[in-house]
């Protein structure tokens, strides 16, 4: 594998002799290389704007409020977790909550999935699945209903999206998630 992608990044994928590398990058190519209802082909104003608004919503996800979560599960105290968690729930309400105001159910008011939940909908999935299972305050979520409620009423939408958790094996990913987090604080100790 590392001979056709040094670096080691997964996902990759072989199109026409050429190998693309990364989650969103192969999702973006993807889309574009196959036009359809996840993001508008480039070449309109109106298409350019809803490109634009998909990427903003995506990179201030993960810039800004997902990181935290990789924080809050390897906090070393009660204390921290309740910051940590405050902040993250904090950064929703105020950077993601606006973004979602027009979700119907979807993004930017599409009946569709767009790529804003292609990129997004694995990390919603696992932020429900790990509050379930403790790896992150329970009351995470009914900090989120109560203050980011658009963000709360899209994740679910989402992650009940059959082209969203169709692959997804909550047990099997919350026990490697808990295996890696010990690892990590046993490195940390």
């Amino acid at each position: 594998y590392l001979r056709i992608n040094p670096r080691g990044l997964v996902p990759s994928i072989s199109y026409d002799g050429e190998i693309v590398t990364e989650s969103a990058i192969v999702a973006q190519f993807l889309a574009d290389a196959h036009p359809s209802h996840l993001v508008p082909v480039a070449g309109s104003k109106d298409a350019a704007l809803r490109r634009a608004r998909i990427a903003f919503f995506v990179d201030t996800y993960f810039s800004k409020a997902n990181s935290l979560l990789f924080k809050l599960q390897l906090s070393k105290s009660d204390a921290e977790v309740a910051e940590v968690a405050a902040t993250f729930v904090d950064i929703i309400a105020k950077e993601i909550e606006p973004l979602l105001k027009d979700a119907a159910p979807y993004f930017d008011g599409s009946d569709k999935v767009t790529l804003a939940e292609v990129l997004t909908g694995s990390f919603t999935l696992r932020l429900f699945s790990f509050a379930k299972h403790g790896l992150v305050p329970k009351t995470i979520l009914s900090s989120l209903e109560e203050r980011a409620p658009a963000f709360y009423k899209w994740a679910q939408v989402v992650n009940a999206t059959p082209s969203v958790n169709g692959i997804y094996n909550e047990e099997v990913v919350v026990e490697r998630t808990r295996e890696r987090i010990s690892s990590m604080k046993a490195a940390q100790a």
